[in-house]
């Protein structure tokens, strides 16, 4: 096996070694058939059709996830040499990390009821390419792995924190490149400060110098604005709806009236039951070929569906989060109502979706100041912090374009003046 290096719009070049044994690890599973399914898996699911950039893979994230890693292990391993016995262990969950993921990302969880964690567990346990390149490294590495990524369970803890934590490797490199991809500014954090920073505590868990506490605070805004602006944008929850109504449409008509191949069978009616490679099998392509199929041929609510997604014909979402719970279920009674005097069918155009957001948890991993004197929780250190640990919430009304002004000033009735 060949040295090879990955150029990277955002770490520049990814080299790795293939006389280093934990890089010939890595290099053997990414040329592993479930590693190479992550080229056709979306990072940002159906977000191209609201930022038309957003148009990486889980692969390209997923070799950035690793190579902040092994720069962390680096790092830290300076302060304890007795890391190095955990260097493929890391790897190995950094790399795969996201191995599991359904078809467009963390929106095809939603449309299927899948969990990534889970499936990417399954597949390093139960995937001779994968559970072989691992425990050919170090025998038990694929369960360790494994149980890393499923369960959170790691033999050190600061390992368990690079992979999934409140400042993990995963959301550095996600924050960067979805900022990059969707031309988003708001991402922009400065890596080389935070991975300078990160330092290991008494108890030799992970910590951050005080030193780079206003990078650590950049990274935690960076991220809550990230979510309002990206994630949590109107039209990519509407789409997220979309999907998901599309699925359950599809699961409702049954096999008898639409047309699926075998692994999408499966994935529709027999998720229960989903043997591996059905689970692999998926990925966009097969998604978005079922789509155009069923937009040609399926009943007209599962075509019309389909059309609205594949020819951006997108419904509208109207921000109600400054209304109660009861103000939003009025409200969105009265657009189905609406909705059905324009002659639409108001269960294929109206919805409600709710979101809340931690910007931090304090007491879910909560990061840790260490000077080399004194060990401080973060939150108690930076008011900037403590304020992000307040939950905000979000609320969108999907509806459509042909009900929008008679919405609206339905919204300006309900809503009182301060």
């Amino acid at each position: 096996m060949a040295s090879r290096t990955y150029h990277d719009p955002l770490h520049r070049g990814i080299s790795l070694d293939a006389n280093d044994p934990a890089e010939a690890m890595v290099l053997s599973l990414v040329d592993s058939s479930p590693f190479q399914r992550l080229r056709r898996i979306r990072q940002l699911g159906p977000a191209f059709l609201t930022f038309h950039g957003a148009e990486s893979s889980r692969f390209t994230h997923s070799l950035g996830v690793f190579s902040i890693a092994r720069r962390a292990m680096e790092r830290l391993k300076t302060l304890d040499p007795s890391l190095e016995q955990q260097r493929g262990v890391l790897y190995g969950a950094a790399l795969l990390h996201d191995l599991g993921h359904a078809p467009l990302s963390h929106t095809g969880e939603e449309m299927f009821g899948t969990h990534h964690e889970q499936w990417s567990a399954r597949v390093i346990r139960e995937h001779p390419q994968i559970r072989d390149s691992l425990d050919n490294y170090a025998s038990g590495t694929a369960d360790a792995v494994a149980d890393l990524l499923e369960h959170g369970q790691a033999e050190r803890g600061v390992i368990k924190s690079l992979v999934s934590s409140q400042l993990d490797c995963d959301r550095l490199d996600y924050l960067l490149r979805d900022s990059y991809s969707t031309g988003a500014r708001y991402g922009q954090l400065d890596l080389d400060r935070i991975l300078a920073a990160i330092t290991l505590a008494p108890d030799g868990e992970l910590a951050i110098h005080p030193k780079g506490l206003m990078a650590v605070e950049h990274y935690l805004v960076v991220r809550n604005l990230m979510y309002r602006s990206v994630y949590n944008h109107r039209l990519n929850v509407m789409c997220n709806w979309l999907l998901e109504r599309l699925i359950q449409e599809a699961r409702h008509l049954g096999p008898d009236r639409i047309w699926t191949d075998s692994t999408m069978h499966r994935w529709l009616w027999e998720t229960e039951r989903l043997d591996l490679n059905s689970y692999l099998a998926n990925d966009d392509l097969r998604i978005g070929y079922h789509l155009q199929r069923w937009q040609a041929e399926a009943p007209a609510p599962l075509a019309s569906l389909c059309d609205r997604f594949l020819n951006r014909q997108l419904l509208k979402a109207l921000d109600v989060s400054s209304l109660h719970t009861s103000d939003r279920l009025e409200l969105l009674a009265a657009a189905q109502t609406m909705s059905e005097s324009v002659g639409l069918d108001p269960t294929l155009c109206c919805g409600l979706r709710q979101h809340q957001l931690h910007g931090y948890h304090p007491y879910r991993g909560g990061l840790r100041l260490w000077d080399g004197h004194s060990l401080r929780a973060l939150e108690q250190e930076s008011a900037l912090v403590s304020s992000l640990a307040t939950p905000a919430e979000s609320a969108w009304l999907i509806h459509p374009r042909e009900i929008a002004a008679e919405l609206k000033a339905r919204v300006r009735q309900e809503v009182s003046p301060l």
